[in-house]
């Protein structure tokens, strides 16, 4: 039987009766999804069982949180924290799901956001019944945390664009039926300090068959899913496909991951609050020395870290997902909220590891799945790194020398 999720913290002035409701629908669903720990490895049975995955999230109503009501979503627009419930609730039980349901939020979260009504009727009801799979196609080769070093170009022809170039670390790159992908219909900008700016990039939605459209080459990850490199040769997309304004595709990303980035802290707490679960359970049941390990100080000094660690890193996660709702600034919250759950999350998965010894290291063992799970959160959507210098910019540009904001 599958371990439940705490939800204790559902008694925080973070929530309402319609995020208690949800978690409570959430619990029934994956208790029966996920009663068995089986997890494939194969690139063909991840793809499977990603796209299987999005259709049962859709039946059952789970991909409804990834778009606004008025395209067949849930709540009447974008509930960062029952994104965040979500996705803690999801990652618990199976990093896949977890995966799965994110990428069809931040996939078309720039249509929901800057696309025509045309384009969000024709896509996101799709989207939300689970019947297409989304993308979201930002990164390349050179141009990853550094945004404003993008290459792909996108110029006009009539009532098309054409666009060229090659973007990397897509996920859902190969299953995807449409991806949002950003690319420069303007040359980029250098200035006086003689860095690039962002301006000149635009937003466009291609679809896995537009002709010029091509998955270059399948990446393997230690955690499997679906993640392609992508090639676009004379890839000819109408007009109408363009989201937004053009030259405002950056904006549109940033906006886009301000919704969305508080919810990786959130399946980095999923992961963390599993890896605890298993160590609890092992630490009661694991004779040593004519006791239990959990009769050990050391191992109830680690769990206290690690429950207190936790707790601290759930703060900042449903703070950062409270404040996004409320229409407040979320930078530097979000970016805190990121930092911490993911590195927490790290460590906790560390100590748990630790504490099964050989068994938290054999394959297929879950907290040897979560410790292969949770590496990449701390790099993608912005590393650790990035973070910390987001956070230093806002310190530096909000609080006045008597540590009062301005």
């Amino acid at each position: 039987m599958s371990p439940q999720a705490p939800r204790d913290h559902l008694d925080w002035p973070f929530f309402g009766p319609e995020h208690r409701e949800l978690v409570s629908d959430l619990a029934r669903w994956v208790s029966e999804r996920f009663a068995d720990s089986r997890h494939p490895e194969s690139r063909e049975a991840v793809d499977t069982h990603c796209r299987e995955l999005v259709q049962a999230m859709g039946a059952a109503g789970i991909t409804r949180y990834c778009v606004p009501g008025a395209h067949g979503g849930a709540l009447p627009g974008f509930d960062a924290r029952a994104i965040c419930l979500v996705r803690e609730t999801l990652a618990f039980h199976d990093g896949l799901a977890d995966f799965a349901f994110a990428m069809q939020g931040l996939g078309s979260g720039a249509i929901s956001l800057a696309g025509s009504p045309a384009l969000q009727q024709h896509y996101l009801p799709r989207v939300a019944a689970g019947t297409a799979i989304a993308a979201f196609a930002l990164s390349e080769p050179e141009a990853g945390s550094d945004v404003a070093a993008m290459s792909c170009a996108a110029r006009r022809d009539g009532d098309h664009y054409v666009l060229d170039g090659t973007k990397t670390w897509i996920s859902n790159g190969g299953i995807a039926d449409f991806y949002c992908l950003f690319a420069r219909t303007a040359p980029a900008q250098r200035r006086a300090d003689g860095t690039v700016g962002a301006q000149g990039i635009s937003a466009f939605v291609v679809e896995a068959g537009d002709p010029g459209f091509a998955i270059e080459e399948r990446i393997e990850l230690m955690a499997p899913h679906p993640m392609a490199r992508l090639r676009l040769a004379g890839c000819r997309i109408p007009v109408a496909r363009l989201i937004g304004q053009e030259g405002e595709g950056f904006k549109v990303a940033m906006r886009t991951l301000d919704v969305f980035r508080s919810s990786v802290a959130a399946a980095a707490l999923g992961f963390a609050r599993r890896a605890l679960s298993e160590a609890v359970r092992h630490a009661k049941s694991r004779r040593m020395f004519g006791r239990v390990l959990a009769d050990l100080q050391l191992t109830q000094a680690a769990l206290a870290d690690m429950a207190t660690g936790i707790d601290a890193a759930a703060l900042l996660t449903y703070r950062a997902a409270w404040l996004r709702d409320r229409g407040e600034p979320v930078t530097s919250a979000a970016a805190m909220a990121k930092m911490t759950a993911t590195e927490t999350a790290q460590t906790v998965i560390d100590r748990s590891l630790q504490m099964l010894g050989g068994l938290g290291v054999v394959h297929g063992n879950v907290v040897e799945r979560l410790y292969r799970d949770i590496r990449a959160l701390r790099i993608y959507e912005g590393a650790t790194e990035v973070q910390k210098l987001i956070i230093g910019r806002e310190v530096l540009a909000e609080k006045t020398g008597d540590g009062v904001r301005t």
